[in-house]
């Protein structure tokens, strides 16, 4: 019995023998006995008060991995934190296994789960015994099978009168069973109106941004999006769901120091030291940044990035900020990543998956990524993500490293490292393992003395023996949890008290795919570091930052894993002759890299002799990754003495994601110094109208080229070419720009939005230099027909580009060029 301070006395407890049948134990006369047997013995205060309803949990994958090593023993710890509540339960364990073997392999793991530490034994062996007679196993695998799991949830309810507060689904199955799972459970499962349904899925949820949005199309047509809780484990880690919390108690000491200003880098590392063998089938087509980074990692740094809104409490606040966060993010480049392999994957992969001797993989086990946001609180610090399997350590942290100013005249010895403002500043949240082996939080002490909730955690006296980035113990202070806790316990309860901020939206996943997808596609054909593992690995993974790009600090030459097939830095860049004036041409980034360096020459050569430089600057999707070059790694680009003009406009209002004015703000302008009025968007929206003849939106334009741009000559015009042979906005099979004295036009193209506005082509003949860029395999027709034709500019507008007394180049890379 248990008496009201929770004290259990095991001999009044009926003994509800594991002799009887699995089938009886879960009849609606064993649920009214279990029920009452609760009540009995103290879990539930009384009837009264276990009105709030019932809750029915249904795991889908119950004799899985997963299932065996973390998720019975989460809903048990639920049980053990909730059954008090008011809430009464039962537990349902699903698989395609017959109920039989099924049957057999749940309740072995069931009979296997652990008390707490802190749980009284007698009061957790009698809860543990309620929990396997509230547990049962379902084949689930027809639509009859979840008709029926539905009946013998709802049957034992109606008939004891209780009432149903919800359902929880947890797939712990592969993602691509989650439709014809969520069909049935829509079809057949879904609890009645009043109660609440909450499913939960884990990784991965698709394996790029397409496959992603797939998926997620699928499920969007089952459930709600409030229904829906993606977990990522990570968020369940102690130190990692103490982030926000953290910044919201310390807001006094960090709001001054939380920012560009202040931060020197951030680190987020999850290093392993075990390898992959044994997964092989699933790394193979992930590897580690789609394992870890793409998740576990980007989620922590979500945290450390975002805005703290007003109140950390509020879900949907917290995933409008985070959401926030992720848009601010610079896009990855091919540099933005250094890659290794540990030597024995291959055979590893020869082996577990029958692949043939000479057979290559390029799946990175490990990957250091540089990580840049465009905010202004965080414009400039580098963050650096890092993981990899054979490593020489197991260990998980969360690292903000200050900026020192200071310099300390006494030597360091003499100085108490709470007061010395030479150390080293940082603050860590340490995820677990390594030299400290637990979830902890620690503050250089020469920062501030933190603020933190003395239910949950407490302040641990620092070894002085102990390094921790070499630095001893005793300079942090240090906290730990006052209660250990697995991360899918913790989210397990999250998911029971509705608490979404601890999970993925749909909206927050597309957006971490979007980021993450164009590097995975820029590097599956990398070449990869092999180390051998282990200590072994010396400095062999060790990176550095260099010019917004990072790179192996050991030159060593790379081991090609296929040196048979040709990689892009196989070729060199190539100059020749395209339509009678000068080609470059190489692989994409090389010849981005290219331009954005020609620019640079340009325009410096051009304000060291005339003071400043005019360039005009096109749309479309090509130039986007040019700018964003230029802002990155342009530094000495004389923007303050450029004006920069638009070439073309569609007629939408220049906040609209379709404009070309709005993409250049978004990927250039926001990130350089160019005197604001030396910016100079097309006049497209007048009189609270679009491209009206009458507002003379076209005329302004003119008059304010030949205002500022000695003889209306720009130095450099950038222009594109689409699949058609349009450039600018001039289009085929119309004479709209291609002739006469009219500089700035309206004109009409064929796709949505249809009205445009762009500079004719008469004056971008009048430009001293004119740059074409044409990128992709798309465009290899076009470019292939304009290396025949002659200038025949109302067929194909692009083959009437040819500055009268400038110098035209085209940059094309190979795709397009060689398709």
């Amino acid at each position: 019995m248990v008496d009201g301070k929770g004290q259990t006395l095991i001999h009044a407890i009926p003994q509800l023998a594991f002799n009887s049948s699995w089938t009886d134990l879960f009849s609606p006369k064993m649920l009214s006995r279990v029920l009452c047997t609760v009540l009995f013995v103290g879990a539930l205060p009384s009837l009264a008060e276990a009105s709030q309803g019932h809750i029915s949990v249904v795991l889908l994958g119950a004799t899985g991995d997963l299932a065996r090593k973390y998720l019975w023993q989460g809903l048990f710890q639920l049980y053990l934190d909730q059954v008090s509540s008011g809430h009464s339960f039962t537990f349902h364990g699903a698989a395609l296994k017959a109920l039989e073997p099924g049957q057999m392999l749940m309740f072995d793991v069931l009979k296997k789960l652990s008390c707490p530490p802190d749980e009284s034994p007698n009061r957790c062996a009698v809860l543990k015994d309620q929990f396997l007679k509230l547990s049962q196993y379902h084949q689930l695998k027809t639509a009859e099978n979840y008709t029926m799991l539905n009946r013998e949830i709802e049957t034992p309810l109606r008939q004891e009168g209780l009432k149903e507060a919800g359902r929880i689904f947890y797939f712990s199955v592969p993602p691509f069973a989650y439709t014809e799972i969520a069909r049935h459970i829509n079809s057949s499962c879904r609890p009645p109106p009043g109660a609440w349904l909450r499913v939960v899925l884990e990784k991965p949820f698709g394996h790029d941004l397409q496959s992603a949005q797939q998926l997620a199309a699928e499920l969007t047509s089952f459930f709600r999006e409030e229904e829906m809780y993606r977990v990522d484990h990570y968020l369940g880690k102690q130190a990692v769901a103490h982030i926000l919390p953290f910044r919201d108690q310390n807001r006094q000491f960090l709001d001054p120091i939380w920012n560009r200003h202040h931060v020197e880098r951030v680190e987020v590392v999850l290093k392993e030291t075990v390898d992959a063998k044994g997964r092989i089938s699933f790394y193979e087509q992930y590897g580690v940044i789609r394992d870890v980074l793409q998740n576990h990692l980007t989620e922590a740094l979500m945290f450390l990035t975002m805005e703290l809104p007003a109140n950390v409490s509020r879900a949907e606040e917290v995933l409008q900020c985070k959401l926030q966060a992720f848009q601010s993010l610079w896009g990855l480049e091919k540099n933005s990543a250094v890659l290794g392999q540990y030597q024995a994957y291959a055979s590893q992969v020869q082996e577990e998956l029958q692949k043939a001797q000479d057979y290559i993989s390029t799946t990175p086990t490990f990957a250091g990524v540089l990580v840049h946001s465009g905010s202004l609180r965080w414009e400039g610090v580098p963050f650096l993500l890092a993981s990899g399997k054979a490593l020489d350590e197991r260990v998980g942290y969360v690292r903000v490293l200050f900026k020192n100013r200071a310099y300390c005249t006494q030597s360091e010895t003499l100085r108490d490292a709470g007061h010395s403002q030479c150390k080293a500043k940082q603050i860590i949240f340490y995820i677990g393992h390594g030299a400290l082996n637990t979830p902890a939080v620690l503050v250089s002490r020469n920062l501030f003395r933190p603020i933190m909730p003395e239910g949950s955690w407490r302040e641990e006296v620092g070894q002085s023996d102990l390094l921790i980035f070499g630095q001893p113990l005793s300079d942090y202070y240090v906290y730990v949890p006052v209660k250990e806790r697995d991360a899918y316990s913790v989210l397990i309860s999250n998911i029971y008290h509705g608490r979404k901020d601890f999970f993925i939206t749909t909206e927050n996943l597309l957006a971490s795919w979007a980021f993450w997808t164009p590097l995975l596609n820029s590097i599956s054909n990398q070449p990869l570091r092999l180390y051998p593992g282990g200590v072994e690995n010396q400095h062999l993974l060790d990176f550095e930052m260099v010019s917004g790009e990072v790179a192996f600090t050991m030159a060593e030459p790379l081991e090609l894993l296929n040196p048979t097939r040709l990689m892009p830095s196989d070729f060199r860049t190539i100059q020749s002759k395209f339509r009678q004036s000068p080609l470059v041409s190489a692989w994409s980034e090389d010849l981005i890299s290219q331009l954005a360096s020609d620019m640079e020459k340009a325009a410096s050569r051009t304000v060291a002799s005339s003071g400043q430089f005019h360039l005009a600057l096109s749309g479309g999707s090509s130039p986007v990754v040019l700018f964003q070059r230029l802002a990155r790694h342009h530094y000495a680009f004389p923007w303050k003495h450029t004006h920069i003009w638009l070439v073309d406009e569609r007629c939408v209002p220049l906040t609209d994601t379709e404009s070309n004015f709005f993409t250049l703000h978004n990927h250039l302008l926001q990130s350089v110094r160019v005197p604001y009025f030396n910016v100079h968007p097309m006049p497209v929206h007048l009189n609270q109208r679009l491209c009206v003849e009458e507002d003379r939106g076209t005329e302004l334009y003119a008059k304010e080229i030949v205002a500022l741009v000695a003889n209306a000559s720009f130095d450099l015009v950038l222009l594109g070419v689409g699949t058609d042979g349009h450039t600018a906005s001039l289009f085929p099979h119309s004479e709209d720009g291609l002739e006469g004295a009219q500089t700035v036009v309206l004109t009409e193209s064929p796709v949505k939005p249809h009205q445009r506005m762009s500079l004719s082509l008469p004056l971008i003949n009048k430009a001293r230099r004119v740059f074409v860029l044409v990128l992709g395999k798309g465009k290899h027709d076009i470019t292939t027909l304009l290396s025949r034709v002659g200038h025949e500019p109302r067929k194909w507008p692009a083959s009437g580009v040819s500055p009268s007394s400038g110098q035209l180049v085209w940059y094309v890379d190979y795709e397009a060029l060689l398709g």
